[in-house]
C-alpha cells in the first residue's frame, strides 16, 4: 500500500496499516513461482517440459490432459496411471537500499537469496470406460511459491517470508462427439493456503502515535484561542493554558519517541486457508491424420481466505499499551483472526501438434487473466483495526511456447523447447513480495519407454529472467528501492503405466 504517515491523521489507522495489511496483503502476491508469471505453476508434466509445454494438450500419450483439456483424453486408450514430480530450484537476489517515511535508512543487508528448492508432485488416473466415454482424475498445484529473505534485511517491514499454494483435485470427464472431435469438461476442488512473516516498524508507528499527539494538542490549543477571543478567558489566562498544553503534548511525545526508538521491531506471522470450487471445459480436434488442435478454458476461483494473526511486539510499546490514556485508541497487536477475498485467475489455451514419422512439433499459447487481481481488503476479526486494502491492478499475461519430439529409435524420444512469458507486474504495482519480471525458458528432455506398457521421462529447463525494479512503499511508509536477479532451474521426472 502506497501511503505514507505523513498522510494519515491520528494514531490509529498508522498502527493498522501496520499490523495485518504487511501480513495478510504481502501473503497472498509473494515473488514468482517456477516457470509461469506471478505464482502460477505449469509444473505437471514432465513431458511437456520437454518440450517447454508445447504440445500440452495434443502431443499425446501424457496423462496430464487430465487438468490440461479433459477433451484430449480422447487420445488416451485404455487405463493410464501417471506420476510426476519436479524439484523447482529458483534464485531472487536483491541488490538495493531502503529509507524509513522520514528519509532516514533502514540498516540491514539485501536479504540473501531468497529463493528455495521445492517439489512439485502431481498424479493422474485415466481411463477409457467406453467407445466414447473417458474419465479421468487429477491431483496438481497450479499456483504457489515459497520465499523467505534474512530476518534482519533491509526490506523487512515489507516482507520476510512468503508461501502460498493452491491443491487442485480435478474430476475430468470427454466425450467423442465424432470420430475427429471430442468435448471435455473438469469438476475442480481447491485448497488454497497462505503463511507470511513481515517485521513491524514500531518507530514508524511510534511517530503515527506522536502526530496524533500533536493532532490532539493543535486542537486543543485552538479551543483555547477561541475562547480567548470570545472573551470566555482572560488573555493571560489563555497564554498559561496554552503553554501547559504544549508541554504535556511534547512531553507526551517525547514519551512515546523514547519506547519507540528506530531500529527496534515487532513480528507478524499470519496464516489462511479455503476451499473453494471451479471448472473447465475443452474441445479436441483431429484436424487432419497429423495435425491436432485443442482448446480450454480454466475459470477463475475466488477464495475467501480465513486464518489467525500473531505478533511480536516490543517491551517500548508493550508500556504504551498499559497506559490508559493510549491503550484503547491503538490496537494491541495481539492474536486475532483475518479474512481476506482472493481470486486465482481464469486461464485460455490453445495447443497445437503436428506430427511426422521420425518427429512432433508442437505450439502452446495461454493468456491468464490476472487482471481479476485488482485489491486485497484485508478485514480484521478484532474490530479495533480497520479493514486496510492494497491496490494491485495486474494486467493479463501471455504465454507462448514451441518445442517438440524426436524420436530417436523405437525405445528412446529426446525433446526441446523453448518458451516465453510475460508478467503481470510492472514498475507501479511490483513489489518485493512479487518481484516477477518477464521469462523466458530453454527446455529438454528424454523418454524411455522400457515396454508398451511403462515408460519413464525425465526433463531439465532453465528460466531466464529479465532484472525486475522495485520501488515499493511498506503500509508504514518504508521505501525500498533497488532491482532483482532472478533466474530457476527445474528438473522433472515421470512414470506412466499403461493397464
Amino acid at each position: 500500500m502506497h501511503t505514507s504517515l505523513r498522510s494519515l491523521s491520528g494514531a490509529t489507522r498508522p498502527l493498522a496499516l501496520a499490523a495485518l495489511s504487511i501480513a495478510v496483503v504481502g501473503a497472498l502476491v509473494a515473488p514468482a513461482s517456477a516457470d509461469a508469471s506471478a505464482f502460477q505453476l505449469k509444473e505437471n508434466s514432465t513431458k511437456g517440459m520437454g518440450r517447454a509445454y508445447a504440445g500440452s494438450a495434443t502431443a499425446g500419450g501424457d496423462a496430464s490432459v487430465v487438468v490440461n483439456n479433459p477433451a484430449a483424453m480422447t487420445e488416451l486408450d485404455g487405463t493410464y496411471f501417471q506420476a510426476d514430480v519436479t524439484a523447482i530450484n529458483f534464485s531472487a537476489k536483491f541488490n538495493g537500499s531502503a529509507h524509513d517515511v522520514l528519509g532516514r535508512p533502514i540498516s540491514g543487508g539485501n536479504g540473501g537469496d531468497a529463493g528455495t528448492t521445492l517439489p512439485v508432485p502431481a498424479l493422474f488416473l485415466s481411463s477409457k470406460v467406453s467407445d466414447k466415454v473417458h474419465l479421468g482424475f487429477g491431483f496438481s498445484v497450479p499456483f504457489g511459491f515459497q520465499t523467505e529473505y534474512d530476518r534482519d534485511w533491509v526490506g523487512r517491514y515489507n516482507g520476510v517470508k512468503s508461501k502460498f499454494q493452491s491443491l487442485d483435485a480435478t474430476l475430468s470427464a470427454s466425450y467423442d462427439v465424432t470420430d475427429t472431435f471430442a468435448l471435455g469438461v473438469s469438476a475442480i476442488a481447491q485448497r488454497t493456503s497462505a503463511e507470511l512473516t513481515s517485521a513491524i516498524n514500531f518507530n514508524a508507528v511510534g511517530l503515527g502515535i506522536q502526530q496524533g499527539i500533536a493532532a490532539k494538542t493543535a486542537a486543543g490549543v485552538a479551543q483555547i484561542q477561541a475562547a480567548a477571543a470570545a472573551g470566555k478567558i482572560p488573555p493571560a489566562t489563555a497564554a498559561a493554558m496554552i503553554q501547559q498544553a504544549v508541554q504535556q503534548g511534547q512531553a507526551a511525545a517525547a514519551g512515546v519517541a523514547a519506547v519507540t526508538p528506530q531500529g527496534v521491531d515487532g513480528f507478524a506471522r499470519i496464516k489462511g486457508d479455503d476451499w473453494a470450487y471451479g471448472y473447465q471445459v475443452g474441445a479436441f480436434w483431429k484436424l487432419t491424420p497429423n495435425d491436432k488442435l485443442a482448446l480450454n478454458y480454466r475459470s477463475k476461483i475466488s477464495h475467501r481466505l480465513e486464518g489467525t494473526g500473531n505478533f511480536t511486539t516490543t517491551p517500548g510499546y508493550n508500556l504504551l499499551l498499559a497506559n490508559p490514556a493510549l491503550a484503547s485508541s491503538i490496537p494491541p497487536f495481539a492474536h486475532t483472526t483475518g479474512t481476506a477475498g482472493f481470486t486465482t485467475p481464469a486461464v485460455f489455451s490453445a495447443s497445437y501438434w503436428h506430427q511426422a514419422e521420425k518427429f512432433g512439433l508442437g505450439i502452446d499459447f495461454a493468456y491468464t487473466k490476472w487482471d481479476v487481481f485488482k485489491e486485497l481488503r484485508v478485514k480484521y476479526g478484532n474490530p479495533a483495526q480497520p479493514d486496510t486494502f492494497e491496490t494491485f491492478n495486474w494486467r493479463n499475461t501471455v504465454y507462448a511456447s514451441i518445442g517438440g519430439d524426436y524420436y530417436l529409435n523405437d525405445k528412446v524420444t529426446l525433446r526441446a523447447g523453448i518458451a516465453v512469458d510475460t508478467t503481470p507486474t510492472y514498475n507501479a504495482v511490483r513489489d518485493v513480495r512479487v518481484p516477477d519480471s518477464t521469462r523466458k525458458l530453454a527446455t529438454v528432455g528424454i523418454g524411455y519407454k522400457a515396454s508398451d506398457r511403462f515408460e519413464i521421462n525425465a526433463s531439465y529447463a532453465h528460466i531466464f529472467v529479465n532484472q525486475a525494479h522495485i520501488n515499493s512503499t511498506s503500509s508504514t511508509g518504508d521505501v525500498v528501492t533497488g532491482n532483482f536477479d532472478d533466474y530457476g532451474n527445474l528438473l522433472g521426472l515421470s512414470a506412466t503405466y499403461k493397464f
